[in-house]
């Protein structure tokens, strides 16, 4: 039974179910690549299901419209990693340098910064998109100021807010000028997040 269940499992799908779900996943991981490779609106119908490598029907099969798979495989990625980074944050006594070696792995040009960005330029024009988005950043905002309490800093919420707009907007030059030098720009962060310690800013 054993060598059956592990066949089974390596096995294709074999019912409409499970080749529904397999096609739904070809999709949104298709569109999660293709958003970051060629940017939201240039994302259609026939570009989906070339990449994916199903028929274009089943693209409005298994999804309202092109946009509603988009939503979807933008807002997996984007909860997936604010999730898995509230979770480090919630590890830490003090989140500084968990934080901003979050630029180490975003580079403003990886493929994860430029879904980021597509999706935040997205969500001004997506009402349902937008209040996604802003409740996924608003639980991670709460992680992060949790965080900051626990570490003492005076002002966790508005820290929080001001951290993570300067991250983003590091990441975004950065983006643009791979060259930028961000080590003043990340020590002056680390005061504003500690502004108790030595070299910090009040």
């Amino acid at each position: 039974m054993t060598n059956a269940n592990a066949q089974s499992m390596d096995a294709p799908p074999s019912t409409s179910t499970e080749r529904g779900r397999a096609a739904r996943a070809r999709l949104l991981e298709a569109a999660a690549e293709l958003i970051a490779e060629h940017g939201w609106n240039a994302v259609t119908t026939r570009r989906l299901a070339d990449h994916a490598g199903i028929r274009s029907g089943l693209v409005h099969y298994h999804f309202e419209s092109v946009q509603a798979l988009l939503r979807q495989a933008a807002m997996s990625r984007v909860s997936r990693l604010l999730e898995e980074a509230g979770a480090q944050l919630s590890e830490q006594r003090d989140p500084t340098e968990e934080l901003l070696s979050l630029l180490d792995h975003f580079d403003g040009a990886d493929a994860t910064s430029l879904l980021v960005v597509e999706t935040y330029l997205a969500a001004t024009r997506d009402p349902v998109l937008n209040e996604q988005l802003v409740a996924e950043l608003a639980r991670f905002r709460s992680a992060l100021e949790s965080a900051l309490a626990r570490a003492g800093n005076p002002a966790p919420g508005a820290t929080a807010l001001v951290t993570l707009a300067a991250l983003d907007g590091i990441a975004l030059q950065k983006g643009l000028d791979p060259e930028l030098p961000t080590d003043d720009a990340l020590a002056l962060l680390r005061g504003i997040i500690h502004p108790d310690r030595d070299g910090g800013h009040a």
